[in-house]
């Protein structure tokens, strides 16, 4: 088949995870030209080739060719493979940038996930390994994806700029996933959350938390926020501190928030009472803009609606975030599929912002490498 299906073809270093990752899934190979031709310093950065690097782990087969100034990929996918498996990611992106392509690949494995991720655990830039946990595994349980075996469990924390964090992620396969309805996100029933800090005092969580609090505890009363000071080895290299709140409804959909401190040496001080009250803030703006999934997580919802039976999966999304419109053209060239959008104004919808309903029939994606026991 690989020679028959033709290879696309990009430029630009833009959104370089969602081609790789759907290009391993539809098995179509891919080119990316002039990856930052036009900068001093061209080609691929250091952590999109520990990235390419993960994927040729996690696959079997795969062919990658990179032409001499990094500048040009072309990446003719293998089988996904999986396994127990080890890996360290660059420090200058967090241990989410690698885990949220993961957790988009790993239920299609031939053997179950199981894999060390060592790197940055929680900045600015990528979503925290504790919100991909809080969010990203409920959202994978409603496709059918669950299990005693999936699981994200945070060894040690890792601050920017050196990190030192370790994970472990693991995550079952499955043949088939179910369609899902997901269109009523119900009323926010309680609020969850962590603050954790490392080589700090252990007081800047508890201040953490008390503003916070502040503002949430003028909505709803439960709230439970869990302070986690992690000590000695740990608590990786670098000094630093952050939150992270979930708000749960009672239909079970998951909106989260997190923020952290400037890494060390980069910026102002910031104080932890202004992070909590901010992070706070930011909480009740992902609630206003509301829907069944998200920010984060939308364009992983997206794609588990595409490889689903072929059956109507409906999902009520907020506002759709840059990244998820342009996943939404990627998913249209590999996948030939196409979405229906339908938006409802708050009026329709009493309550925040204007939603977003996408309905799509999926393309009975079958995971056929999947060893039958």
């Amino acid at each position: 088949a690989a020679g028959e299906a033709q290879c696309l073809s990009y430029t630009g270093c833009n959104f370089l995870r969602q081609r790789l990752v759907l290009a391993t899934l539809s098995g179509r190979p891919l080119k990316i030209r002039k990856i930052r031709s036009k900068e001093e310093d061209p080609g691929l950065r250091d952590f999109e080739a520990s990235f390419i690097r993960l994927i040729d782990k996690v696959t079997n087969g795969s062919r990658i060719e990179i032409n001499q100034t990094g500048t040009t990929l072309y990446y003719q996918p293998g089988l996904l493979y999986g396994g127990s498996l080890e890996h360290d990611c660059s420090p200058s992106r967090g241990i989410g940038y690698y885990l949220e392509s993961l957790l988009c690949l790993a239920p299609f494995m031939k053997h179950s996930l199981k894999i060390i991720l060592r790197g940055v655990t929680n900045d600015q830039v990528d979503p925290s390994v504790d919100v991909l946990k809080a969010t990203a595994l409920p959202l994978l349980k409603k496709f059918g994806i669950d299990g005693e075996s999936l699981e994200i469990k945070i060894n040690r924390r890792g601050m920017p700029p050196k990190g030192g964090g370790e994970i472990l992620f693991a995550c079952p396969v499955r043949k088939v996933l179910q369609p899902v309805q997901f269109t009523d996100p119900g009323k926010i029933k309680r609020i969850r959350g962590t603050a954790y800090s490392v080589r700090v005092s252990p007081q800047m969580a508890n201040r953490m938390v008390e503003s916070a609090r502040s503002i949430l505890n003028k909505f709803l009363p439960d709230i439970y926020i869990y302070t986690d000071h992690m000590k000695g080895v740990n608590s990786g290299k670098s000094p630093g501190f952050g939150m992270c709140l979930t708000a749960e409804t009672i239909n079970g959909t998951i909106l989260s928030a997190e923020l952290a401190s400037n890494p060390q040496g980069q910026g102002a001080v910031v104080l932890p009472e202004e992070l909590g009250q901010n992070c706070a803030k930011l909480l009740l703006e992902e609630i206003y803009r509301g829907g069944c999934v998200d920010s984060t997580n939308q364009s992983l919802a997206l794609l588990l609606m595409t490889l689903g039976q072929r059956d109507v999966s409906k999902v009520l999304l907020g506002p759709l975030s840059p990244y998820t419109i342009e996943f939404l053209r990627h998913l249209r060239s590999f996948f030939q599929i196409m979405f229906k959008i339908e938006t409802k104004t708050a009026e329709e919808e009493h309550m925040g912002g204007e939603k977003v309903l996408m309905t799509c029939v999926g393309i009975g994606f079958c995971n056929l490498s999947k060893t039958i026991r």
